[in-house]
């Protein structure tokens, strides 16, 4: 028998289950996730799910770890600063695919060099620059490198990178390590952005270990990769980038195994955002663009998942357009109210009570902020550093701001992640109306009561009290959750183009959800059943079923679906290569040890076939993989020339894929 342990760590809860035998939840449990360190949630909630199974540390056989921190970091601007080599390429190439924007003023070296499409070098690397250039180069954690063609011939990127390391001692991101795909300045992009999450990622995973190794949990560490696969710590360390969207990933990959369902649109909401991808013979759809992460279009393989800033903890904002007045929801997170009064009871509540008192609505009433502990608050004017000393535990907003020109300064604080808001959110909203129970429901009725007397444009009152605000509330994420599952069959459903945002919310699909039948009869729904994740998933999402007219499952292990995802999963490496046709019978392949050429096709794609083999059977060992089995896939272009059927280029795939390597 083998006891297994997922953890998730995502914007407000870190999640953890454990499954025996890839068989059966036995426990599931949940804890705050600690942003200034990480660890601290996942061993708080590894503990109570311990305890929850009545299970030893000792009988854990395997841990594996979804997270959210490579994906927000990039979303944010985050990571440490690094230096990029970029060889063969022009000026120009710098802005294309966002890289100038990414570097952010961080070093770059231009260098001769480079091979053509065909894997020959373009010119020689001047290695004397290299290295006069690294003299220059201080407080960096790492270094990226990207050759123009390098899929065709690593030569120069493998030089410059041992040349880095042997005078650095800092790591080093290969782009062609990274993706088998032409587009220089895509890849260049890609490794970029690997070597500024290196540090952060190494971080976490140590920490991890570590956290888990002093509660006396000795098995392998996995982590999942954006496609949903698994892959040892080590792996992810050299590689952080494969690991943006692994949450989402992981919550595809759960809701596959808890529900057996192949084909399904999965919708898995939580407290920040609402991701929502299809599964298609149970497996999660993949991006063939690349993830997009952060306004950042890379080469990683990954979910195609649409996220919507929407969730149990969105802030509740008015409408202000009109005179019947209405809320908004996201796509900021703030605290629920509700939560912070079990935090600062002393402090929230009176200040609720007080505020109901008053004769007339603030537009801060409801509202607090506090300091969040760790944060980096350097390089902060003046006016937000005199504004941050004012904030010492939680307060209301009124009693910070003491100008309306400060209110820009507060903002900046809230962006760069130094104070959190506090206010009114579906998640109160839920407890004034029964659903849940977790938080303080006196609260939740005092903020939502403060919320329904604030004016419509019209000078009415947004609603009767506390009940009718929540209902609001609860309506209006059923609208937006609605909208975003649309937004996403339509974004896969042939024939509708582009502007899926606009047609999901156009008159007619609208009237068609109604079932409209006037002179014209309208009819529209779903036709693929969707699987609900999330905590909060059993109290909204049957009314978007029905709304949408579509079959909703709801597993009973939804809200842990993440952490189940992550350690059900299966070691999956790819290696790819090309084999072209530079001239009349040479065929050349282009693989890890740069090209060579063949008589024949077959005898060129059978070489490459088998070098791949051997490298990706190695990295799937590598990555913790057990009983490997092999899959091969030909692509094959062929051109018609005066009658004759001529090769074009082949591209080879090989995937090894395994259950990963459990301790005994």
């Amino acid at each position: 028998m083998s006891l297994l342990l997922g953890v998730d760590t995502g914007g407000t809860y870190t999640d953890a289950a454990l499954v025996r035998d890839e068989r059966e939840v036995v426990a599931r449990a949940k804890a705050l996730t600690t942003r200034h360190d990480l660890a601290e949630g996942i061993g708080k909630a590894v503990s109570e799910v311990l305890a929850a199974a009545d299970a030893q540390p000792g009988e854990v056989s395997l841990a594996a770890l979804s997270t959210t921190l490579a994906t927000n970091a990039l979303v944010e601007g985050q990571g440490g600063r690094v230096g990029l080599v970029y060889i063969g390429f022009s000026k120009a190439d710098l802005t294309r695919s966002g890289l100038d924007r990414a570097l952010n003023g961080e070093p770059v070296l231009l260098l001769d060099g480079g091979h053509d499409h065909a894997g020959v070098a373009r010119s020689a690397l001047d290695l004397d620059e290299i290295l006069a250039w690294l003299e220059t180069i201080q407080d960096v954690s790492g270094f990226a490198v990207a050759s123009q063609f390098a899929t065709r011939n690593p030569e120069h990127e493998n030089a410059v990178a041992e040349m880095i390391r042997t005078r650095t001692g800092k790591p080093v991101s290969c782009s062609h390590h990274l993706s088998a795909r032409l587009n220089g300045p895509k890849r260049a992009l890609t490794a970029l952005l690997n070597a500024r999450l290196i540090g952060m990622i190494t971080r976490l995973i140590a920490r991890a270990e570590a956290r888990l190794g002093e509660m006396g949990i000795d098995a392998p560490l996995m982590v999942v990769r954006g496609d949903g696969a698994l892959i040892s710590a080590a792996v992810a360390r050299e590689r952080p980038i494969e690991t943006i969207l692994s949450g989402p990933a992981a919550s595809l990959v759960g809701a596959a195994w808890l529900t057996g369902m192949r084909d399904a649109l999965v919708s898995d909401i939580g407290g920040t955002t609402t991701d929502v991808a299809l599964l298609r013979d149970g497996k999660p759809e993949i991006d063939p663009e690349g993830a997009q992460v952060g306004g950042f279009r890379t080469m990683v393989e990954a979910v195609a998942m649409r996220t919507t800033g929407l969730g149990g903890d969105s802030e509740v904002r008015l409408a202000t357009e009109g005179l019947a007045g209405g809320i908004e929801l996201g796509p900021r997170r703030v605290v629920p109210v509700s939560l912070l009064a079990l935090e600062a009871p002393e402090i929230v509540l009176p200040v609720l009570e007080e505020q109901r008192r008053a004769s007339t609505a603030s537009e801060f009433d409801g509202i607090f902020l506090r300091r969040v502990v760790g944060a980096d608050d350097q390089g902060l004017s003046v006016r937000e550093s005199e504004i941050l000393a004012r904030i010492t535990g939680v307060h209301p907003v009124g009693t910070v701001l003491r100008a309306r020109m400060e209110r820009q300064a507060l903002a900046r604080l809230r962006d760069r992640g130094i104070i959190q808001f506090a206010g009114a959110t579906p998640s109160d909203a839920c407890h004034v109306l029964g659903l849940l129970s977790t938080w303080d429901e006196q609260a939740a009725r005092l903020v939502l009561g403060l919320l329904a007397r604030r004016r419509t444009g019209a000078g009415n009152a947004l609603a009767a009290g506390p009940e009718a605000m929540a209902r609001m509330i609860v309506d209006q994420l059923t609208r937006q959750s609605v909208s975003a599952l649309l937004e996403t069959v339509l974004s896969h459903d042939e024939g509708f183009g582009p502007g899926h945002e606009q047609l999901a919310r156009h008159v007619l699909v609208q009237k068609g959800l109604d079932g409209h039948k006037g002179l014209l009869r309208i009819e529209a729904g779903l036709n693929i059943p969707v699987v609900g994740l999330g905590a909060s998933a059993r109290s909204y999402y049957p009314a978007v079923g029905r709304r949408l007219g579509c079959e909703m499952i709801l597993p009973d292990d939804g809200g842990v679906a993440n952490a189940i995802g992550a350690v059900v999963g299966r070691v999956t490496m790819r290696r790819s290569g090309a084999v072209t046709c530079p001239a009349e019978g040479c065929f050349r392949t282009h693989g890890a040890q740069g090209p060579r050429d063949f008589a024949t096709a077959e005898a060129a794609m059978n070489a490459l076939e088998e070098e791949l083999e051997t490298v990706v059977r190695s990295e799937a060992m590598a990555a913790g993989a057990d009983e490997i089995e092999m899959r091969r896939t030909r692509d094959i272009r062929h051109s018609q020339v005066e009658g004759r059927d001529v090769f074009i280029e082949a591209q080879i795939t090989l995937e090894a894929t395994g259950r990963p390597r459990i301790a005994r």
